[in-house]
Protein backbone atom coordinates (compact mmCIF):
# COMPACT_ATOMS: atom_id res chain seq x y z
CA UNK A 1 0.00 0.00 0.00
CA UNK A 2 1.05 3.59 -0.68
CA UNK A 3 0.32 6.54 1.60
CA UNK A 4 -0.34 10.22 1.10
CA UNK A 5 -1.46 13.41 2.79
CA UNK A 6 -4.29 15.51 1.35
CA UNK A 7 -5.71 18.96 2.01
CA UNK A 8 -8.52 21.26 0.87
CA UNK A 9 -6.62 24.21 2.42
CA UNK A 10 -9.46 25.27 4.68
CA UNK A 11 -8.53 28.37 6.67
CA UNK A 12 -10.49 28.69 9.90
CA UNK A 13 -9.58 29.77 13.45
CA UNK A 14 -7.85 27.21 15.66
CA UNK A 15 -10.71 25.54 17.54
CA UNK A 16 -8.67 25.64 20.77
CA UNK A 17 -6.87 29.00 20.63
CA UNK A 18 -8.96 30.99 18.17
CA UNK A 19 -5.86 31.97 16.18
CA UNK A 20 -6.43 32.44 12.45
CA UNK A 21 -3.60 32.27 9.94
CA UNK A 22 -3.38 34.78 7.12
CA UNK A 23 -3.88 33.33 3.63
CA UNK A 24 -0.15 33.83 3.02
CA UNK A 25 0.72 31.83 6.15
CA UNK A 26 -1.80 29.07 5.43
CA UNK A 27 -0.68 28.53 1.84
CA UNK A 28 2.98 28.40 2.84
CA UNK A 29 2.06 25.94 5.61
CA UNK A 30 0.68 23.59 2.96
CA UNK A 31 3.97 23.64 1.06
CA UNK A 32 5.92 22.97 4.27
CA UNK A 33 3.59 20.09 5.14
CA UNK A 34 4.27 18.52 1.75
CA UNK A 35 8.03 18.90 2.25
CA UNK A 36 7.73 17.24 5.66
CA UNK A 37 5.61 14.43 4.22
CA UNK A 38 8.31 13.64 1.68
CA UNK A 39 11.04 13.76 4.35
CA UNK A 40 9.05 11.28 6.45
CA UNK A 41 8.65 8.84 3.56
CA UNK A 42 5.03 9.39 2.55
CA UNK A 43 4.40 8.59 -1.10
CA UNK A 44 1.99 11.32 -2.19
CA UNK A 45 0.58 14.74 -1.39
CA UNK A 46 -2.81 15.92 -2.64
CA UNK A 47 -4.46 19.32 -2.98
CA UNK A 48 -8.21 19.50 -3.57
CA UNK A 49 -10.21 22.22 -5.31
CA UNK A 50 -12.84 24.47 -3.73
CA UNK A 51 -14.11 27.91 -4.71
CA UNK A 52 -15.78 29.29 -1.61
CA UNK A 53 -15.05 30.04 2.05
CA UNK A 54 -13.33 28.88 4.15
CA UNK A 55 -11.16 27.23 1.50
CA UNK A 56 -8.08 28.70 -0.20
CA UNK A 57 -7.71 25.86 -2.71
CA UNK A 58 -9.11 27.54 -5.82
CA UNK A 59 -5.87 26.96 -7.77
CA UNK A 60 -4.40 23.49 -7.12
CA UNK A 61 -1.97 23.64 -10.08
CA UNK A 62 -0.34 26.73 -8.59
CA UNK A 63 0.04 25.13 -5.17
CA UNK A 64 1.29 21.85 -6.62
CA UNK A 65 3.87 23.74 -8.68
CA UNK A 66 5.17 25.37 -5.51
CA UNK A 67 5.36 21.93 -3.89
CA UNK A 68 7.09 20.50 -6.97
CA UNK A 69 9.84 23.09 -6.58
CA UNK A 70 10.51 22.00 -2.97
CA UNK A 71 10.25 18.21 -3.36
CA UNK A 72 11.87 15.46 -5.42
CA UNK A 73 10.03 12.13 -5.19
CA UNK A 74 6.57 12.52 -3.72
CA UNK A 75 3.63 12.06 -6.11
CA UNK A 76 1.52 15.20 -6.61
CA UNK A 77 -2.24 14.60 -6.59
CA UNK A 78 -5.32 16.68 -7.10
CA UNK A 79 -7.97 15.59 -4.60
CA UNK A 80 -10.07 16.52 -6.57
CA UNK A 81 -10.16 18.68 -9.72
CA UNK A 82 -13.76 19.76 -10.38
CA UNK A 83 -13.63 18.91 -14.06
CA UNK A 84 -17.37 19.31 -14.60
CA UNK A 85 -17.08 23.10 -14.21
CA UNK A 86 -13.72 23.69 -15.91
CA UNK A 87 -12.54 24.02 -19.50
CA UNK A 88 -10.65 20.79 -20.29
CA UNK A 89 -8.24 22.72 -22.52
CA UNK A 90 -7.18 24.84 -19.55
CA UNK A 91 -6.98 21.74 -17.35
CA UNK A 92 -4.78 19.99 -19.91
CA UNK A 93 -2.40 22.95 -20.11
CA UNK A 94 -2.21 23.72 -16.39
CA UNK A 95 -1.61 20.20 -15.18
CA UNK A 96 0.74 19.24 -18.01
CA UNK A 97 2.81 22.19 -16.79
CA UNK A 98 2.78 20.75 -13.25
CA UNK A 99 3.76 17.37 -14.69
CA UNK A 100 6.71 18.89 -16.54
CA UNK A 101 7.90 20.97 -13.59
CA UNK A 102 7.72 17.94 -11.27
CA UNK A 103 9.43 15.54 -13.66
CA UNK A 104 6.36 13.37 -14.20
CA UNK A 105 4.93 13.18 -10.68
CA UNK A 106 1.36 14.36 -11.37
CA UNK A 107 -1.68 12.18 -10.58
CA UNK A 108 -4.93 13.94 -11.58
CA UNK A 109 -8.12 13.05 -9.70
CA UNK A 110 -11.32 14.36 -11.25
CA UNK A 111 -14.77 14.77 -9.73
CA UNK A 112 -18.03 16.56 -10.38
CA UNK A 113 -17.86 18.41 -7.04
CA UNK A 114 -20.45 18.73 -4.28
CA UNK A 115 -20.31 22.46 -3.50
CA UNK A 116 -22.53 25.11 -5.15
CA UNK A 117 -19.96 27.86 -5.72
CA UNK A 118 -18.32 26.58 -8.95
CA UNK A 119 -21.65 26.34 -10.76
CA UNK A 120 -22.32 30.01 -10.08
CA UNK A 121 -18.76 31.25 -10.65
CA UNK A 122 -18.26 29.43 -13.94
CA UNK A 123 -21.84 29.77 -15.21
CA UNK A 124 -22.57 26.08 -15.39
CA UNK A 125 -25.92 24.36 -14.88
CA UNK A 126 -25.73 21.78 -12.07
CA UNK A 127 -28.39 19.76 -13.86
CA UNK A 128 -25.71 19.03 -16.48
CA UNK A 129 -23.05 17.96 -13.99
CA UNK A 130 -22.73 14.34 -15.09
CA UNK A 131 -22.93 15.11 -18.80
CA UNK A 132 -20.30 17.83 -18.33
CA UNK A 133 -18.05 15.48 -16.41
CA UNK A 134 -18.23 12.80 -19.07
CA UNK A 135 -17.76 15.13 -22.05
CA UNK A 136 -14.93 17.10 -20.43
CA UNK A 137 -13.17 13.92 -19.38
CA UNK A 138 -13.24 12.43 -22.87
CA UNK A 139 -11.83 15.64 -24.34
CA UNK A 140 -9.10 15.84 -21.68
CA UNK A 141 -8.05 12.27 -22.47
CA UNK A 142 -7.71 13.13 -26.13
CA UNK A 143 -5.81 16.36 -25.47
CA UNK A 144 -3.24 14.49 -23.39
CA UNK A 145 -2.85 11.48 -25.67
CA UNK A 146 -3.19 13.11 -29.12
CA UNK A 147 -2.01 16.14 -31.03
CA UNK A 148 -3.99 18.13 -33.64
CA UNK A 149 -7.28 17.22 -31.98
CA UNK A 150 -10.49 18.00 -33.87
CA UNK A 151 -13.51 17.78 -31.63
CA UNK A 152 -17.03 19.08 -31.03
CA UNK A 153 -19.44 18.68 -28.12
CA UNK A 154 -22.36 20.24 -26.26
CA UNK A 155 -20.66 22.49 -23.73
CA UNK A 156 -17.71 24.31 -25.29
CA UNK A 157 -16.75 25.63 -28.74
CA UNK A 158 -15.37 23.03 -31.16
CA UNK A 159 -11.67 22.46 -31.68
CA UNK A 160 -9.83 22.02 -34.97
CA UNK A 161 -6.30 20.64 -35.09
CA UNK A 162 -5.69 21.71 -31.47
CA UNK A 163 -2.48 20.72 -29.68
CA UNK A 164 -2.13 21.80 -26.06
CA UNK A 165 1.29 22.79 -24.76
CA UNK A 166 3.27 21.78 -22.93
CA UNK A 167 2.73 18.12 -23.55
CA UNK A 168 2.66 16.08 -20.32
CA UNK A 169 5.97 14.69 -19.09
CA UNK A 170 4.24 11.33 -18.60
CA UNK A 171 2.60 9.63 -21.56
CA UNK A 172 0.00 10.45 -20.31
CA UNK A 173 -0.53 11.11 -16.56
CA UNK A 174 -2.83 8.80 -14.64
CA UNK A 175 -6.38 10.09 -14.14
CA UNK A 176 -8.27 8.91 -11.06
CA UNK A 177 -12.02 9.34 -10.55
CA UNK A 178 -13.01 10.65 -7.14
CA UNK A 179 -16.40 9.97 -5.61
CA UNK A 180 -18.12 10.17 -2.25
CA UNK A 181 -21.52 8.81 -3.27
CA UNK A 182 -21.95 8.70 -7.04
CA UNK A 183 -22.15 5.39 -8.88
CA UNK A 184 -22.12 7.31 -12.15
CA UNK A 185 -18.65 8.65 -11.38
CA UNK A 186 -17.23 5.19 -10.74
CA UNK A 187 -19.09 3.92 -13.80
CA UNK A 188 -17.03 6.33 -15.92
CA UNK A 189 -13.83 5.05 -14.31
CA UNK A 190 -14.79 1.43 -14.96
CA UNK A 191 -15.66 2.20 -18.59
CA UNK A 192 -12.25 3.70 -19.31
CA UNK A 193 -10.21 1.35 -17.11
CA UNK A 194 -9.14 4.07 -14.65
CA UNK A 195 -8.54 3.96 -10.88
CA UNK A 196 -11.09 5.34 -8.40
CA UNK A 197 -10.67 7.25 -5.16
CA UNK A 198 -13.32 6.99 -2.44
CA UNK A 199 -13.50 9.94 -0.05
CA UNK A 200 -13.96 7.76 3.07
CA UNK A 201 -14.59 10.78 5.29
CA UNK A 202 -18.29 11.50 5.79
CA UNK A 203 -20.33 8.33 5.23
CA UNK A 204 -20.27 4.93 6.97
CA UNK A 205 -17.67 2.49 5.67
CA UNK A 206 -20.44 0.26 4.25
CA UNK A 207 -21.52 3.07 1.89
CA UNK A 208 -18.05 3.44 0.41
CA UNK A 209 -17.66 -0.33 0.17
CA UNK A 210 -20.89 -0.50 -1.84
CA UNK A 211 -19.57 2.15 -4.21
CA UNK A 212 -16.28 0.29 -4.68
CA UNK A 213 -18.07 -3.03 -5.19
CA UNK A 214 -20.11 -1.40 -7.96
CA UNK A 215 -16.91 -0.13 -9.57
CA UNK A 216 -15.33 -3.58 -9.53
CA UNK A 217 -18.47 -5.23 -10.93
CA UNK A 218 -18.74 -2.73 -13.79
CA UNK A 219 -14.98 -2.97 -14.39
CA UNK A 220 -15.41 -6.69 -15.06
CA UNK A 221 -18.54 -6.07 -17.17
CA UNK A 222 -16.49 -3.85 -19.47
CA UNK A 223 -14.00 -6.68 -20.00
CA UNK A 224 -11.08 -5.40 -17.94
CA UNK A 225 -8.83 -7.73 -15.96
CA UNK A 226 -10.37 -7.80 -12.44
CA UNK A 227 -6.91 -7.84 -10.84
CA UNK A 228 -6.02 -4.54 -12.53
CA UNK A 229 -8.73 -2.43 -10.82
CA UNK A 230 -7.10 0.13 -8.50
CA UNK A 231 -8.80 1.83 -5.53
CA UNK A 232 -7.68 4.67 -3.28
CA UNK A 233 -9.23 5.83 -0.03
CA UNK A 234 -9.08 8.88 2.21
CA UNK A 235 -9.56 9.39 5.93
CA UNK A 236 -9.35 11.92 8.75
CA UNK A 237 -6.20 11.22 10.81
CA UNK A 238 -5.16 12.05 14.34
CA UNK A 239 -2.57 9.83 16.02
CA UNK A 240 -1.31 10.04 19.61
CA UNK A 241 0.43 7.72 22.05
CA UNK A 242 -2.85 6.11 23.15
CA UNK A 243 -6.54 6.21 22.21
CA UNK A 244 -7.60 8.26 25.21
CA UNK A 245 -5.06 10.99 24.56
CA UNK A 246 -5.90 11.12 20.85
CA UNK A 247 -9.61 11.53 21.50
CA UNK A 248 -9.13 14.11 24.23
CA UNK A 249 -6.82 16.23 22.08
CA UNK A 250 -8.72 15.94 18.82
CA UNK A 251 -12.36 16.06 19.99
CA UNK A 252 -12.63 19.89 20.00
CA UNK A 253 -11.25 20.06 16.47
CA UNK A 254 -13.46 17.31 15.09
CA UNK A 255 -16.62 18.67 16.66
CA UNK A 256 -15.85 22.25 15.54
CA UNK A 257 -15.32 21.00 11.99
CA UNK A 258 -18.61 19.08 12.02
CA UNK A 259 -20.49 22.13 13.28
CA UNK A 260 -18.87 24.49 10.77
CA UNK A 261 -19.59 22.27 7.79
CA UNK A 262 -23.07 21.06 8.67
CA UNK A 263 -24.57 21.87 5.28
CA UNK A 264 -26.66 19.69 2.94
CA UNK A 265 -24.48 17.33 0.94
CA UNK A 266 -21.38 17.85 3.06
CA UNK A 267 -22.36 16.73 6.54
CA UNK A 268 -21.89 13.48 8.41
CA UNK A 269 -24.11 11.28 10.56
CA UNK A 270 -21.25 10.98 13.07
CA UNK A 271 -21.80 14.05 15.23
CA UNK A 272 -19.16 13.27 17.85
CA UNK A 273 -15.60 12.05 17.58
CA UNK A 274 -16.44 8.89 19.54
CA UNK A 275 -19.09 8.02 16.95
CA UNK A 276 -16.76 8.72 14.04
CA UNK A 277 -13.84 6.78 15.54
CA UNK A 278 -15.92 3.82 16.75
CA UNK A 279 -18.46 3.49 13.95
CA UNK A 280 -17.29 5.70 11.10
CA UNK A 281 -14.20 6.00 8.91
CA UNK A 282 -12.19 8.41 11.12
CA UNK A 283 -8.64 7.22 11.88
CA UNK A 284 -8.16 8.56 15.40
CA UNK A 285 -6.27 6.87 18.20
CA UNK A 286 -3.03 5.07 18.94
CA UNK A 287 -0.81 3.87 16.09
CA UNK A 288 -1.99 0.32 16.75
CA UNK A 289 -5.64 1.30 16.52
CA UNK A 290 -5.11 3.28 13.33
CA UNK A 291 -3.21 0.46 11.65
CA UNK A 292 -5.89 -2.05 12.67
CA UNK A 293 -8.66 0.16 11.33
CA UNK A 294 -6.93 0.64 7.97
CA UNK A 295 -6.49 -3.13 7.74
CA UNK A 296 -10.22 -3.54 8.43
CA UNK A 297 -11.07 -0.97 5.77
CA UNK A 298 -8.75 -2.73 3.36
CA UNK A 299 -10.86 -5.87 3.75
CA UNK A 300 -13.89 -3.81 2.68
CA UNK A 301 -12.21 -1.74 -0.05
CA UNK A 302 -9.19 -3.67 -1.27
CA UNK A 303 -7.47 -0.31 -1.72
CA UNK A 304 -3.86 0.20 -2.79
CA UNK A 305 -3.60 3.88 -1.80
CA UNK A 306 -4.41 5.44 1.58
CA UNK A 307 -4.61 9.21 1.94
CA UNK A 308 -4.80 11.01 5.29
CA UNK A 309 -6.25 14.43 6.08
CA UNK A 310 -4.81 16.24 9.09
CA UNK A 311 -6.78 19.44 8.51
CA UNK A 312 -9.57 20.00 11.03
CA UNK A 313 -10.80 23.30 12.46
CA UNK A 314 -7.46 25.09 12.41
CA UNK A 315 -5.31 22.34 13.93
CA UNK A 316 -1.91 24.03 14.30
CA UNK A 317 1.04 23.03 12.17
CA UNK A 318 3.13 21.64 15.02
CA UNK A 319 0.32 19.24 15.93
CA UNK A 320 -0.04 18.13 12.31
CA UNK A 321 3.70 17.53 12.18
CA UNK A 322 3.57 15.42 15.37
CA UNK A 323 0.77 13.32 13.89
CA UNK A 324 2.68 12.74 10.66
CA UNK A 325 5.89 11.82 12.47
CA UNK A 326 4.14 9.30 14.72
CA UNK A 327 2.22 7.84 11.79
CA UNK A 328 5.36 7.53 9.66
CA UNK A 329 7.29 5.89 12.50
CA UNK A 330 4.70 3.47 13.85
CA UNK A 331 1.78 3.04 11.44
CA UNK A 332 3.29 2.94 7.96
CA UNK A 333 5.93 0.27 8.63
CA UNK A 334 3.32 -2.21 9.86
CA UNK A 335 0.97 -1.54 6.95
CA UNK A 336 3.75 -1.72 4.37
CA UNK A 337 4.75 -5.09 5.79
CA UNK A 338 1.21 -6.49 5.75
CA UNK A 339 0.00 -4.80 2.53
CA UNK A 340 2.78 -4.76 -0.08
CA UNK A 341 2.85 -2.02 -2.72
CA UNK A 342 0.49 -2.42 -5.67
CA UNK A 343 1.27 0.89 -7.38
CA UNK A 344 4.35 1.17 -9.61
CA UNK A 345 5.73 4.40 -8.21
CA UNK A 346 9.34 5.15 -7.26
CA UNK A 347 9.95 5.24 -3.52
CA UNK A 348 9.27 8.58 -1.84
CA UNK A 349 12.17 7.87 0.49
CA UNK A 350 14.72 7.56 -2.33
CA UNK A 351 17.51 10.09 -2.58
CA UNK A 352 16.79 13.11 -4.81
CA UNK A 353 18.28 12.95 -8.30
CA UNK A 354 21.49 14.77 -9.04
CA UNK A 355 20.98 17.90 -11.18
CA UNK A 356 21.73 17.48 -14.86
CA UNK A 357 24.36 19.68 -16.49
CA UNK A 358 21.60 21.65 -18.20
CA UNK A 359 19.96 22.62 -14.92
CA UNK A 360 22.86 22.64 -12.47
CA UNK A 361 23.15 26.04 -10.87
CA UNK A 362 19.56 26.99 -11.75
CA UNK A 363 17.81 27.47 -8.40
Amino acid sequence: MRFGIMTLIDNVPDAASGHLLTPHERLHEVVELAVLAEELGFDAFGVGERHGPPFLSSSPPTVLSAIAARTHRIRLFTTVTVLSTLDPVRVAEDFATVDQLSGGRLELTIGKGNAPEPWQLFDRNPDDQYALQEENYELLRRLWSEEQVTWSGRFRPPLKDATTLPRPYQQPPTIWHGSATSERSVELAALWGDPVFAANVIQPVANYAKLIDHYRARWADYGHDPSAAVVGSGGTLYAAADDRTARREFAPYYEAAVTARDVPGNNTPFRSLDEAADHGPALVGSPERIADKILQQHVAYGHALQFFSVDSAGLPFHRKAEVLRLTAAEVLPQLRHELPDALPWPSAAAAPPAPSPATEGVR
